[in-house]
């Protein structure tokens, strides 16, 4: 069977991709402004994919067409594919049926952390042996891709298949959350906030989605909840039918948490399941959102059997993820990491756990104000405050934002930079960087090939007047 893919290099899709061409699916595709990590590993599967949404992408005459949420009435593709009366699905209902439909699903939901969590929870489980399928939102380094098929149970299914429950609507037909397709057995619900402004009105709409998830979860399954969440709390409030276990860093209550070892800033930690230590654990991420991000997928992953000290051992070899606080090179000195935060909240969490783990180190941020929430400027009010951990800010002040980042971050004075073109903040990030500065790029996208560029400029800047005097 022929499917083609429209919306093909998005992280999701991409991993829709990669388990259609290992299920035995002919598989094509196509997309705009592709770049990697997905570009790669579509090109590494021999997935053929074209860029553009024009009618003429159909002419490879598919037997289903797989929808991704990118695409609206109007596109000609859409347009052509609904004349021509082509079959086709969205690509969350796509995996419900094809994938999903048979396995242990273990979900990863809320506003952050699915990507990190998600891929420590199948990290955990490959490492006890139990080898997976899973469809993460990025490319977990210990796997070097987003998606696989993983070992077959009954019926050809994966016996365990992990998946980064999103709460983005499902396509232009069916605005629904996707993770109401998913029908898991064990749900992690890391947090939620408002956010996707372009699909919900407001957070209790985002509310009622989590809430049709819970519906779905069997009373003979469990849920993983943050304990410290206030909007989870009411979400489960409305009705929850399934046994819950609550994780956290305060409350004595919780079933799970963690106490870090003295002077280690997270690096290494204890984790308690009911008061009671079961593991220890020793590695190299930051942050205690990451710590959190830990105890859920051991929690979860306790659901599937692994013992919490098995899991400590696998979390002590995780090797992180793709675009997650990710060190993209050291140029004159300077270090450059890529992240994908981009909302508020994550914003402030990468910057605070940077500036735990080096807090003498001058931390500039760089922010593309990409996503269609910052773009609607809901959360201008809370970018300021999300920016105060870090010595200096430069900003990308694209010409359709919008609103008036300057104004937003007034609060911020001389530390805030602003630029009108990528190649603009190149210029002034490698004219003011020291050796020694720790430059946090924050972007949901591509940036525009920022972290090349600047590393190029700074190596071919020669040593600056700091280093001439060192």
């Amino acid at each position: 069977m022929h499917v083609h893919i429209l919306g093909i290099a998005g992280t999701f899709m991409g991993g829709v991709a990669a388990l259609a061409k290992a299920a035995g699916f002919r598989v094509t595709g196509s997309d705009r402004n592709v770049y990697p990590p997905m570009s790669t590993q579509l090109a590494a599967l021999g997935i053929e994919f074209t860029e553009g949404y024009g009618e003429e992408q159909l002419k490879v005459r598919p037997d289903l067409v797989i929808v991704g949420n990118a695409l609206s009435r109007g596109m000609p593709v859409v347009e052509a594919m609904l004349d021509a009366e082509l079959a086709y699905v969205s690509g969350p209902q796509w995996l419900a049926e094809h994938v999903l439909r048979g396995s242990h699903v273990l979900a990863v939901a809320g506003t952050h952390g699915k990507t990190t969590t998600a891929s420590m929870l199948a990290w955990i489980l490959e490492h006890a042996g139990l080898e997976p399928g899973f469809l993460i939102g990025g490319v977990p380094s210990n796997f070097g891709s987003t998606a696989r098929m993983g070992s077959c149970g009954a019926g050809g299914r994966a016996s365990l298949f992990v998946i980064e429950a999103d709460e983005y609507d499902t396509a232009f037909f069916d605005k629904r959350a996707k993770f109401v397709h998913y029908r898991p057995r064990t749900v992690i619900l890391n947090n939620l906030e408002y956010d996707h402004a372009d699909i919900y009105p407001d957070l209790a709409a985002i509310r009622r989605q989590f809430h049709q998830l819970l519906r779905t979860v069997p009373g003979s399954g469990r849920i993983v909840q943050n304990g410290d969440d206030a909007e989870l709390e009411a979400t489960i409030a409305a009705g929850c039918w399934t046994p819950r276990e609550t994780f956290s860093l305060s409350r004595a209550d919780s079933e799970w948490s963690a106490r870090s070892a003295p002077g280690s800033a997270w690096g290494e930690f204890t984790v308690l399941k009911a008061q009671r230590d079961v593991a220890r654990i020793r590695w190299p991420l930051l942050g205690e959102h990451n710590v959190m991000n830990a105890i859920a997928a051991i929690a979860a992953a306790h659901q599937a059997g692994v013992a919490p000290e098995r899991a400590a051992l696998a979390l002590s070899e995780f090797k992180g993820v793709k675009r997650r606080m990710e060190i993209r090179g050291v140029a004159g000195g300077v270090t450059v990491y890529d992240d994908f935060a981009h909302h508020p909240t994550a914003i402030e969490a990468t910057l605070k756990a940077l500036r735990a783990r080096l807090p003498k180190a001058r931390i500039v941020a760089v922010l593309e104000p990409r996503s269609n929430t910052m773009k609607l400027g809901v959360h201008r009010d809370q970018l300021a405050p999300a920016l105060a951990q870090a010595d200096s800010a430069w900003l990308l002040n694209s010409p359709d934002l919008g609103w008036d980042l300057p104004a937003a971050l007034a609060a911020l004075g001389a530390r805030a930079h602003f630029a009108g073109s990528v190649d603009a903040l190149v210029a002034g990030l490698t004219a003011q960087s020291l050796p020694g500065d720790q430059l946090l790029v924050m972007s949901n996208g591509g940036f525009g090939g920022l972290h090349d560029k600047l590393l190029a400029a700074l190596e071919a800047r020669g040593p600056t007047r700091a280093e001439g005097s060192a």
